[in-house]
């Protein structure tokens, strides 16, 4: 690989917008492996691995844990034929669709729950209470007698 189409490691993580602390972890942990290293030590890396990085924050960010990925990006390492390389990328992009699928999920539950609870604040509105220590913060609703929806009482 042409030296000159390497990127140092600050200049990467300049590009990858993370720090080098972060990339030498994520190497230690089988993750993110330079491309090259020069006699010095120092590290290369394709501007693509930038690529690679992006799954990893976003698989993280979807609640896996840093050893599940490493056990997912193992493809590199290992010696499969086409088909079989094929294959596990394709069930590390399932995988990841999966996690998608799940996050939409929560995010349309925790949406209806805000929905809940903007429709019971507009009822707040015509109550002459306000929330304070004396009124328990206003739970239970003064109104009607029932909890109020958990993103109120939080805030209340």
């Amino acid at each position: 690989m042409d030296a000159t189409t390497l990127l140092k490691i600050g200049d990467f993580a300049k590009l990858a917008g993370t720090n080098l602390r972060t990339l030498r972890y994520y190497e230690e942990l089988g993750l993110l492996q330079p491309a090259k290293r020069s006699q010095g030590g120092f590290r290369y890396y394709r501007p693509t691995d930038v690529n690679r990085l992006d799954l990893i924050r976003q698989l993280q960010d979807l609640g896996m844990q840093l050893e599940d990925i490493r056990g997912l990006l193992t493809n590199r390492e290992e010696e499969l034929g086409q088909a079989e390389f094929i294959g596990k990328v394709q069930d590390i992009l399932r995988h990841h669709d999966q996690l998608l699928q799940d996050r939409m999920q929560e995010l349309a539950a925790q949406r209806e729950r805000v929905g809940r609870a903007l429709i019971k604040l507009d009822e707040c509105s015509a109550c002459d209470q306000r929330p304070n220590a004396e009124n328990n913060f206003c739970e239970p609703c003064h109104c009607s007698g029932t909890a109020l929806p958990k993103f109120i009482s939080a805030l209340f």
